[in-house]
């Protein structure tokens, strides 16, 4: 890559309203382009000026359905990027909520929240804590999921569907915990039968997840995560 084309890449992330269009589409969703004006407080053309560069740039994708557009982040590469920035962007001492619904919101995204397509938040830490201290992940060396990990997989039903050149596992900085909890393809397939199962569900408009008392049960069981670890 040339200095050029790394500036390029850096003037993409360098406007708020592109990188709250950004942070919106952590929730690993499709947005159209009027909801991502009305998240960002920016007018529709303004909006979709913005996303003409972001999808041009190669760092959103863009999906056509009739008359509505929508757009996603281009990869899961891109999500690591955008929430490792986050991470190294946010204050030492953040500023205070502005509203209890502010307050609210931010306590429920740091106890637990989508990162694209894997869990992150304090639920995201307890997973890939347990999984390190029962032999399943390795992180000394990089994150890589143990031979024990990956019959551990098999043993829970989620298929890990091993194509293209995305990583099995690899850490993702949580941008509230400053600690890497588990992501790549073994994060995703995690996440997927997190919700397939009813072990979490959504909760508001954000990416932030709740888990259920099923979903309690479940982590104590198969991985030992206690239930104060999860509220």
């Amino acid at each position: 890559m040339a200095a050029s084309d790394l500036a390029a890449l850096a003037a993409l992330f360098a406007d708020e309203s592109r990188a709250a269009f950004l942070l919106a589409l952590l929730d690993g969703r499709a947005w159209t382009a009027g909801e991502l004006a009305r998240h960002a407080g920016v007018a529709p053309s303004t909006a979709s000026e913005h996303l003409g560069k972001l999808v041009a740039g190669g760092v959103l994708s863009e999906e056509r359905q009739g008359r509505h557009r929508y757009v996603r982040l281009a990869d899961p590469g891109i999500a690591h990027l955008v929430e490792d920035l986050a991470a190294r962007s946010e204050p030492e001492v953040p500023a205070p909520p502005r509203s209890l619904r502010a307050a609210s919101a931010g306590r429920a995204m740091a106890r637990g929240r989508t990162c694209y397509d894997h869990l992150a938040g304090r639920l995201g830490i307890a997973i890939t804590d347990a999984m390190t201290e029962r032999g399943l992940l390795r992180q000394d060396t990089g994150f890589a999921l143990t031979d024990r990990g990956l019959a551990w997989f098999d043993e829970q039903g989620v298929p890990l569907a091993r194509k293209g050149r995305r990583p099995v596992a690899r850490g993702c900085l949580d941008w509230t915990e400053r600690r890497p909890h588990l992501a790549g393809l073994a994060g995703a397939a995690l996440c997927r039968h997190a919700f397939d199962a009813g072990w979490c569900v959504r909760i508001g408009s954000e990416r932030a997840v709740r888990v259920t008392p099923a979903g309690e049960t479940a982590l104590w069981t198969v991985l030992g995560i206690p239930t104060t670890a999860l509220r």
